[in-house]
């Protein structure tokens, strides 16, 4: 088995260009092992497009960035054939998504046909356009923001769209003494605009990424392990308190984030406390509550926190 050392000096790196956030880069760094696409939801101001910016600094990636808004168009992301200069023949242009890390800003901004122009991107890999299909970056990977506070003007992600992402990041707000030192290194210089200023050091190359998302892929599960992940999946089904469950598509997103973990913590196998701790971003954006636990203030991670509670874990 490689050495994850690689990917927690990157993590480390990462932690003194996003004070406070551990949880958020860590399951970002996650989301890029397991080849996924994540959802970051956070507040205005949680360094989100800096994590995603310093990340792809990290791996020397191409990085992309699209601002959603309510007039983008599908061809703004994807890309477009444009008539030349002699008005015979037609030129290709590529949109923003062929990067190998997109950065989807506010992405419940656009209406449905451009969010649904991710679809075919993030499932497939790949963009169709005018009858012509192209193949992406085999790095591509999607981290899509959207605020949880501004709904003005905003379009729900189809429950298709939002299944797709292997998990739904929570951003908070850092810690006191986190904010403290993000004041102490914005007056020593650092410049959240400026990669320059990122203590970043010799990047990882995008063949390391490739070899350490094959490490994690190749890594055996117990069969126990496995039919832990399926009875948790298949239980948001029959509580009552989930007005929708997660899909099969939810089992493999927690058997790669799984093995992600595992292999993050050094090993090549995966133990129960790795499922239950990326249940939560991996289930919370797939079950939905029903308006009665809604009104009493429940949240997806309150049950499903007390749903892992019910279920006993292999020894």
């Amino acid at each position: 088995m490689n050495s994850p050392d690689p990917a927690l000096r990157l993590l480390a790196a990462l932690d003194q260009i996003v004070l406070g956030q551990a949880t958020m880069l860590r399951q970002m760094t996650i989301t890029l092992l397991a080849r996924g696409h994540a959802l970051v939801e956070g507040v205005p101001g949680t360094a989100k497009t800096l994590a995603v910016r310093a990340l792809a600094g990290g791996l020397s990636l191409d990085f992309g960035r699209v601002q959603f808004t309510p007039d983008l168009m599908p061809t703004d992301l994807t890309g477009v054939n444009v008539l030349d200069g002699t008005g015979r023949d037609f030129t290709w242009r590529p949109g923003p998504v062929f990067a190998d890390l997109l950065l989807a800003d506010e992405i419940n901004r656009a209406p449905a046909k451009t969010q649904a122009a991710l679809l075919e991107s993030m499932e497939e890999r790949q963009v169709t356009v005018d009858g012509v299909t192209r193949p992406l970056p085999e790095a591509f990977t999607v981290f899509a923001t959207q605020n949880p506070v501004e709904y003005e003007g905003t379009y729900p992600l189809p429950e298709a769209q939002v299944d797709r992402f292997l998990m739904k990041i929570s951003v908070d707000y850092p810690p006191e003494e986190a904010e403290r030192r993000i004041l102490d290194r914005h007056d020593a210089g650092f410049r959240a605009d400026d990669q320059a200023t990122y203590p970043l050091g010799e990047p990882m190359s995008r063949e390391e990424l490739l070899a350490m998302r094959d490490t994690v892929n190749r890594m055996h599960v117990d069969e126990r392990i496995r039919r832990y992940i399926t009875d948790i999946v298949r239980a948001t089904r029959g509580e009552s308190v989930f007005a929708l469950g997660a899909s099969p598509r939810a089992g493999v997103a927690l058997l790669q984030a799984a093995k992600a973990e595992a292999w993050l913590n050094g090993r090549d196998f995966a133990i129960p406390d790795d499922v239950k701790a990326l249940a939560f971003p991996v289930l919370r954006h797939r079950v939905v509550l029903t308006p009665e636990a809604e009104v009493e203030g429940r949240s997806s991670d309150d049950e499903v926190a007390a749903l892992l509670e019910t279920l006993e874990a292999p020894r």
